[in-house]
């Protein structure tokens, strides 16, 4: 695999980075792509039929996702305002300050005090938010969840794809780019993501099974959502592993992270660094070779197809296994219980990452 040399000044390279880190990339190339996987551009009418009988403007669709102002949750919220825009309701997004999943409770609790008829929510923790969705679903509030397979108090759940089949697909990349054999170290947002650890833990179980040569190194990684604590974590792995060849992330901020922390050492031409996460964010990482790619399906359609399953359940419109949800990558879905999965993934490297300007 071709890597990329660092031409720049440091000044500037970190100055660019810190912009990442916080979370202050500018958002102009969100406001002028929304066609990707053809999702927001096929979103006109013909997408809604069956939808009609409570798409009125007083219905209220609260979307709450982890954390508010990455980059990531960016582009699901204009899904969301896609969706409002398309279906004249009142569909917004919220998150909290912090990926925590307390602060995201509370506000679930603000949104079934405002009487909203439809959650749309994106667990920090699965676990810890289903006494609060238990309430809403109580209170008839519909609820949909994305990136929450286990999820038991709710209508349906959301996933773009198998999460052990994505893991498993990063794992694929990282090890063909290791050659097969070295140390790799894992990193999750939270050690209580289900959708992170289903990734990981199907990219360990793809080794185990393909590559014994490859050895895991330390523990999960657990960056909180947050581009500056991968930062000081691979910067801790790389400090009690020198050898270390391959680094997989889960939030979409850690490979940001681990990018610069291999950038700072000059190891490009000798890590290979896979991960969830958008071209906006990893781009300039994938540019010059610290991170070796980026795989992830477009949360803006996520967010529009779980507005659309929430119209779908306070219509009591059912849904079948093999449906077409109108959406590119969810047009045969599986449905396994309460679970919907569609085939959305894509894979991106800095050869096809202006394909997806985002």
């Amino acid at each position: 695999m071709a890597k990329g040399t660092n031409n720049g000044t440091k000044w500037t390279k970190v100055a660019c980075v810190r912009r990442v880190l916080k979370g202050q990339i500018k958002e102009e190339i969100m406001k002028k792509h929304i066609r990707y996987f053809g999702g927001i551009a096929l979103m006109g009418s013909a997408l809604i039929a069956g939808s009609s009988s409570v798409q009125a403007a007083d219905t209220s669709i609260a979307t709450v996702v982890k954390i508010a102002g990455i980059q990531w949750f960016n582009r699901m919220e204009e899904g969301v305002n896609q969706y409002a825009k398309d279906n004249n309701v009142n569909a917004f997004q919220v998150g909290p300050a912090q990926a925590d999943p307390q602060q995201q409770a509370a506000l679930i609790e603000d949104m079934i005090a405002q009487g909203v008829n439809a959650l749309t929510v994106v667990p920090m923790s699965p676990e810890a938010l289903e006494p609060v969705l238990k309430r809403a679903m109580d209170k008839g509030i519909a609820v949909i969840t994305h990136e929450a397979a286990s999820q038991q108090n709710v209508h349906y759940d959301i996933e773009a794809f198998k999460n052990e089949d994505f893991g498993a697909n990063l794992m694929e990349q990282m090890a063909q780019c290791m050659g097969g054999e070295g140390e790799y170290a894992v990193f999750v947002g939270s050690l209580t993501s289900q959708t992170h650890n289903q990734w990981v833990d199907g990219g360990i179980a793809h080794q185990k099974a393909n590559y014994p040569k490859m050895t895991l190194v330390g523990d999960k990684n657990e960056t909180f959502d947050d581009a500056e604590k991968a930062y000081s974590k691979a910067q801790e792995v790389l400090r009690a592993f020198p050898n270390i060849k391959g680094m997989q992330g889960s939030a979409s901020t850690d490979v940001a992270g681990i990018g610069l922390a291999i950038e700072e050492r000059g190891m490009e031409d000798k890590t290979c660094v896979f991960g969830t996460s958008l071209p906006s964010i990893a781009g300039q990482y994938l540019e010059i070779g610290a991170v070796d790619g980026i795989g992830f399906w477009d949360p803006s359609v996520a967010g529009y197809a779980m507005n659309k399953l929430a119209t779908m359940v306070m219509n009591d419109e059912k849904v079948t296994d093999g449906m077409d949800l109108g959406l590119a990558g969810y047009e045969s879905i599986k449905l396994d219980g309460k679970v919907i999965y569609g085939q959305a993934w894509v894979n991106v490297n800095a050869g096809n990452m202006a394909d997806y300007p985002f």
